[in-house]
């Protein structure tokens, strides 16, 4: 078991500086405009395939690495550069994560390297669980999955929102309910593959922020899939809706469903995004705080400018922190026994908004024009206490966790 340290090796220094070079030699030059045409950056994700961040190999060798800090490491960097270009290389890996926690190994080689595509075919993948009345709250899910056991396939029909790269996707994970009764937990994933009749793609959203990543309803209407697409296959499935009825009768130990495995896998990662966002725009605002001279003197010579970057820095460190100490213990098989993870996210989250709307308040006007990038990245880092779970959430899950409540 690897032991937890605050020092990153030759290898993943090595790593960190190289995705640091792309995001600031790619990534920031272009995102300005792809935030204006609030449109996928294919050309971008394009250069990320080249070099050989947006591929399978590079996030199995950053999701294996012993300590837990590749992926956080990772993230961080590329949202350093832009969210909502970060995103649309990143999103693919929320449904990579759907197939990893729930599939079979055979699901995981077919399905993984065909959400990715190649450096001259790029493609991206979308992972499906929100719905229009059921967000947080995924017990509510409406999406049926019907097996049609002469034909050895599943129906599925539904409406799905929010989803990243949704509806362009050429695979679609997607959660749905094969047994109401048993709320959360008659849940399952399936695959979706490309060019499958019945899926199509609903409302695109026009964004507050990260507006290069697509973001759309999925509408499925009598999708069938065969039967091997079930994630974790029939079997099973059979034998844990079994273990959730007879729990539910007896009032025992619930068991966990498909997409919160995914989202509690995912959570210290969002977390590392916001800490990227965070600092890009604190170094952006103590830049301009060092270079910006008002009666005579730089204005990080006044307090009120100076304590503010001061406790920016320490937010940002103790985010990370606490997104490094959730992601090593996930790798080393720790458990959650204080909903570190959640905790993670939150604090990265929250500090994230906060951050953003300090580096506007120290650059002034500028800092409210799109002259200066501080004002996209308060808009962004709103997106971060939202999606895969709000932060309401998180502290639901920290509160329930901590009193020895179910989590449902």
């Amino acid at each position: 078991m690897a032991e937890f340290t605050l020092d990153l090796n030759d290898d993943q220094k090595q790593v960190r500086d190289w995705l640091h070079g792309f995001a600031a030699d790619v990534i920031r030059p272009a995102a300005s405009e792809w935030d204006e045409r609030e449109e996928t950056p294919w050309p971008v994700i394009q250069e990320a395939a080249k070099v050989g961040i947006y591929s399978l190999d590079f996030y199995a060798q950053q999701f294996f690495d012993p300590t837990g800090l590749g992926i956080p490491m990772a993230m961080e960097e590329l949202f350093w550069g832009d969210a909502g270009i970060a995103l649309s290389i990143v999103g693919t890996g929320l449904a990579a994560v759907g197939v990893l926690a729930n599939g079979t190994e055979e699901q995981i080689g077919t399905w993984i390297p065909q959400m990715y595509g190649d450096a001259n075919d790029v493609k991206v993948a979308a992972f499906c669980s929100s719905e229009p009345d059921a967000g947080s709250d995924v017990a509510s899910m409406r999406t049926r999955a019907v097996y049609d056991e002469a034909k050895d396939e599943w129906v599925l029909n539904g409406t799905k929102t929010w989803a990243t790269n949704g509806g362009i996707a050429g695979v679609h994970v997607v959660v749905a309910v094969v047994d109401a009764d048993l709320g959360s937990k008659g849940h399952a994933s399936f695959i979706v593959p490309p060019a499958t009749p019945g899926l199509s793609q609903g409302q695109k959203f026009k964004k507050h922020g990260i507006r290069a990543s697509h973001t759309a309803e999925v509408v499925l209407e009598d999708v069938r899939v065969p039967g091997h697409c079930l994630l974790g296959g029939k079997e099973k499935l059979d034998e844990r809706l079994a273990r959730a009825r007879e729990r539910a009768k007896s009032g025992g130990e619930r068991v966990k469903n498909a997409a919160m495995a995914t989202f509690e896998a995912s959570r210290p990662a969002v977390g590392a995004m916001a800490v990227g966002t965070a600092r890009a725009a604190y170094e952006v605002a103590l830049d301009y705080a060092k270079t910006r001279s008002q009666f005579g003197r730089p204005i990080i010579d006044n307090q009120g400018i100076a304590f503010q970057l001061a406790d920016m820095r320490t937010q940002i460190d103790a985010a990370r922190l606490l997104v490094w100490r959730a992601s090593w213990m996930a790798t080393t098989g720790k458990p959650f026994t204080s909903a570190e993870g959640s905790m993670s996210k939150l604090y990265a989250s929250e500090t994230a908004k906060k951050v953003t709307a300090q580096a506007i308040q120290i650059l002034g006007g500028n800092g409210f024009t799109r002259e200066y990038p501080v004002e996209r990245m308060h808009r962004d880092a709103a997106i971060y206490t939202i999606f895969e779970g709000t932060s309401e959430i998180q502290r639901l899950v920290i509160a329930r966790t901590l009193s020895g409540m179910p989590i449902r």
